[in-house]
């Protein structure tokens, strides 16, 4: 099977993935891949049908135990954690998790979104010529001011911490993830230590002291996990939900003036700018423990490196009918935005809530939004990970 070189394609790619994906859908499932991080060698798997088996395969490992040795790439987190896992490990960490992080406690969050959007907005409103980064002036401060709200890390160093994870997650540069990774491990494990002598009301707390009834609790190593997910997890998905989506509507007027129109949509518009330009691309590595076949293809065990395009999934004719049209109206319900199965984001319903308050409050105080950039200008994140721009240049009138 031929390997097809995704780093080679460049910055079109990056720009715009998806006719690459549709190409090598129409070809089959499963195709060799070269990524962009660090050009290692992958197995990608296209298509909805064939992506949500994939995502739910127990064949295929998060155990980076279970990757090969010959693989150049390793994994960048301060310690274990549930997308590093599989049952029965996963099972137990993630119910620990989910005995605290509850929607009563992300409901409860509401109040403190809409308050920390309405100063975000304020200060971006008094730009003197009426331009901003969307980026910087909301879709970064406000996602990272909610998890460090609801882990109970006020003085997180956001912009060094925006640096690790951007790093970490996206630079091409095996030493520069690691380095990231390294810097954001030590921080961690500071951040920690602060909160095991001045606990307090909030998740990472009641990470620290609970457990479940049968008195289970993180380990030292797996609460440096834990905060390592919910902090770059937690923020890095709802930054690139809110650029995308506004991204989406500024670029189909049709579809910003009937959400203008009808604010009652705005849960509808949510889930079709996840479908429609979600935050993951692809999400965390996959290993095969025994061979797998997909379509016509059987790809080996012994470690083998599998992505899942959830981006293409989420195009696939197939599923949605006229895929590359952005509508709010559509149903997008069934979407695999978030994954699928056991690994099914945890926080996803804190992602919905942040976007829905963040997009809609955006609208409704700039009733002129326009960008302030040719779309093809827009410097797009790299990697095949997350998805999003760089940054996203508005205007509006103060």
């Amino acid at each position: 099977m031929d390997i097809v070189d995704l780093a080679a394609l460049g910055e079109s790619f990056t720009r715009d993935p998806y006719p690459v994906y549709a190409r090598l859908r129409a070809q089959g499932p499963v195709h060799r891949i070269r990524i962009p991080e660090g050009g290692a060698e992958a197995w990608l798997v296209v298509g909805y049908e064939a992506g949500r088996a994939a995502l739910a395969d127990p064949r295929l490992s998060k155990d980076w135990g279970k990757a090969s040795p010959s693989l150049p790439l390793g994994a960048i987190s301060s310690g274990p954690h549930m997308l590093r896992a599989d049952p029965p490990d996963h099972t137990r960490l993630r119910k620990l998790v989910a005995r605290e992080f509850t929607a009563r406690r992300v409901e409860e969050l509401a109040p403190r979104v809409q308050k920390t959007t309405d100063a975000l907005l304020d200060r971006m409103l008094t730009a003197p010529d009426g331009r901003a980064d969307l980026v910087e002036a909301l879709s970064f401060p406000l996602p990272i001011s909610v998890i460090c709200e609801l882990l109970g890390v006020p003085d997180l160093d956001r912009e060094s911490f925006r640096t690790w994870s951007n790093d970490a997650l996206g630079a091409m540069d095996r030493k520069i993830r690691e380095a990231a990774a390294a810097s954001m491990a030590q921080y961690l494990r500071e951040l920690v230590e602060g909160k095991r002598q001045r606990p307090g009301d909030d998740l990472l707390s009641a990470l620290m002291h609970g457990s479940d009834d049968d008195g289970d609790r993180l380990s030292h190593e797996e609460l440096l996990g834990m905060a390592w997910l919910l902090l770059v997890a937690g923020h890095e998905t709802t930054v690139n939900l809110i650029s995308n989506g506004v991204l989406a509507l500024l670029t189909h007027p049709d579809q910003l003036a009937a959400l203008r129109t009808d604010l009652s949509l705005i849960d509808s518009a949510i889930e079709e700018m996840l479908r429609y330009e979600g935050p993951v691309e692809t999400p965390t590595y996959r290993f095969t423990t025994e061979p797998v076949t997909i379509g016509d293809t059987v790809i080996p065990e012994g470690g083998e490196l599998v992505l899942v395009a959830l981006a293409d999934a989420n195009r696939d004719p197939a599923r949605f009918p006229a895929p590359d049209r952005f509508d709010i109206s559509r149903d997008a319900r069934g979407h695999v935005a978030f994954g699928h199965g056991i690994h099914y984001c945890l926080g996803a319903p804190l992602a919905r809530l942040e976007a829905r308050i963040a997009i809609r409050t955006l609208l409704e105080r700039c009733t002129d939004l326009a960008l302030d950039i040719h779309p093809a200008a827009i410097t797009w994140r790299p990697g095949i990970l997350i998805r999003g721009p760089r940054s996203l240049p508005v205007r509006f009138t103060r």
